[in-house]
C-alpha cells in the first residue's frame, strides 16, 4: 500500500528533508505551509495559515491521508502565547482531518527543550542528569511542547490513530529562511570572517567549548520519522533522536574553520554572542553577495544569530541517550562533521555562500 502523508511545515529544515525521504520511498506526499517558499519537487503543496482553524479546515477538507507529520512551530513573545498558538496548530490539523485518520499515525517533532525548559526559562530550573532519557519526563514549567503533546494524545484517542513524539537536538540541514538553523548561520559567519578579516571566535559558553555534546542531521531525523510511522515499535512512543556520535566544540570549531580556510581564534574564556557582534554583518553580506553573485543578499533570510547564541551559550553539558530507539530497532547513524560538510557543500552548490 502506498502511504499518503501530510507534512505540516514542509518547507522547513525538517519538513523538506522528510519530504525528500518519503518521496524516495514511494509515498504520496502533501505539504502544508504558508506558501512563502517552494516545496520539494514531487510534493503536492497545500497553502493555509496554521494559526487559523478555518483556513486549515478549508485547505484540508478533501484530503485523505494516513500519516501526518508535525514539523512546524510559530515563535511567540511569551511561553503562554507559544502554548496557545502552537497547541492550537496541532488541533487545527487533527480536527480538520478528524475520523479520516482512524487507523493511521501522527508524528510530532519537538526537541530537547522538553528536558531544558522553554527559551524564556531556559535551563533555569533543575535540569535532568545527562544523558537525557525519555523516562525523565516533564519539568514543572509551562512548555508549548507539552501542550502540543497533550493535543496529539487527545486527538489520537478521539479519532483512533497512533502517535509518536520525536525529540531531536540542534538540527543540521539545508533550509533557507528557517528560524532555527545553526548550520547555515555558522556558514555565513565563517564566510564573513574569511572575507572581512574578523576573527572566527566561538560564540558560546566555556561549558559548550569544553564539554560533550551531540546534534541531529535532518536526514537522519527524516529516517527516524518514517521508521516510527511504519513500525509497530514506534507506535505511541516518545523518542530522543540524535546522530549517534558525540563531540566537543573545541574540536568541531577547528573542523569548520579548516573547511572555510580560516584560522580558529583562541577561545576567549567566556561567551561572545553573535547577536552582539554582527551589527555590521548585513552591509558586509550585501557586498559579499554582489561580489560572488550569491542568490541571497539579505542576511536576515539566512541567519538566526539568536538561536545559535542560545544553543552554544548553554551553561551545561547536553548529551542525549538513544537506547530506546536502538532497542526498538532503529539503527540509523550519522557523523556530525559530515553533516556540516555536506551542508556547506550544498550551500556552495546552491550559491548561498561563495564556492
Amino acid at each position: 500500500m502506498q502511504h499518503r502523508a501530510l507534512i505540516v511545515g514542509v518547507s522547513g529544515i525538517i519538513g523538506s528533508a522528510l519530504a525528500v525521504k518519503l518521496l524516495h520511498s514511494g509515498w504520496r506526499v502533501y505539504g502544508l505551509s504558508r506558501g512563502r517558499t517552494p516545496v520539494p519537487e514531487g510534493c503536492e503543496a497545500i497553502v493555509a495559515d496554521l494559526t487559523d482553524g478555518q483556513s486549515v479546515t478549508a485547505a484540508l477538507k478533501d484530503l485523505a491521508v494516513d500519516r501526518v507529520f508535525f514539523t512546524a512551530w510559530s515563535r511567540q513573545a511569551t511561553e503562554k502565547e507559544n502554548i496557545r498558538v502552537n497547541g492550537a496548530m496541532v488541533s487545527h490539523v487533527l480536527d480538520a482531518l478528524g475520523a479520516s485518520m482512524a487507523g493511521g499515525h501522527a508524528a510530532l517533532v519537538t526537541g530537547l527543550k522538553h528536558y531544558l525548559g522553554p527559551f524564556e526559562a531556559y535551563a533555569t530550573g533543575a535540569v535532568p542528569v545527562t544523558p537525557f532519557r525519555e523516562e525523565q519526563g516533564r519539568l514543572p514549567v509551562d512548555n508549548f511542547y507539552y501542550a502540543q503533546e497533550d493535543r496529539l494524545f487527545a486527538a489520537a484517542k478521539r479519532h483512533g490513530f497512533t502517535w509518536s513524539v520525536h525529540r531531536p537536538h540542534t538540527i543540521v540541514g539545508y533550509a533557507i529562511g528557517n528560524a532555527m538553523n545553526m548550520g547555515v548561520t555558522l556558514a555565513v559567519y565563517a564566510t564573513l570572517c574569511k572575507y572581512t578579516g574578523q576573527p572566527f571566535i566561538f560564540p558560546g559558553s566555556a561549558m559548550q567549548w569544553h564539554g560533550l555534546t551531540d546534534m541531529t542531521d535532518s536526514r537522519l531525523l527524516a529516517s527516524h520519522l518514517e521508521w516510527a510511522a511504519t513500525h509497530d515499535q514506534g507506535k505511541n512512543q516518545d523518542f530522543n533522536v540524535v546522530n549517534g556520535d558525540i563531540f566537543r566544540w573545541r574540536w568541531m570549531w577547528s573542523q569548520i574553520a579548516d573547511y572555510f580556510g580560516v584560522s580558529p581564534a583562541p577561545f576567549p574564556g567566556q561567551a561572545s554572542p553573535l547577536g552582539e557582534r554582527m551589527q555590521d554583518a548585513p552591509a558586509q553580506w550585501t557586498d559579499i553577495a554582489a561580489r560572488f553573485g550569491l542568490r541571497e543578499a539579505n542576511i536576515d533570510n539566512l541567519v538566526s544569530w539568536w538561536h545559535t547564541d542560545a544553543d552554544l551559550g548553554r551553561p551545561m553539558e547536553i548529551v542525549t541517550d538513544m537506547s530506546k530507539s536502538r532497542k526498538a530497532g532503529f539503527t540509523g547513524y550519522q557523523d556530525t562533521r559530515d553533516s556540516f560538510i555536506d551542508l556547506f557543500d550544498r550551500l556552495k552548490a546552491e550559491r548561498i555562500i561563495p564556492a
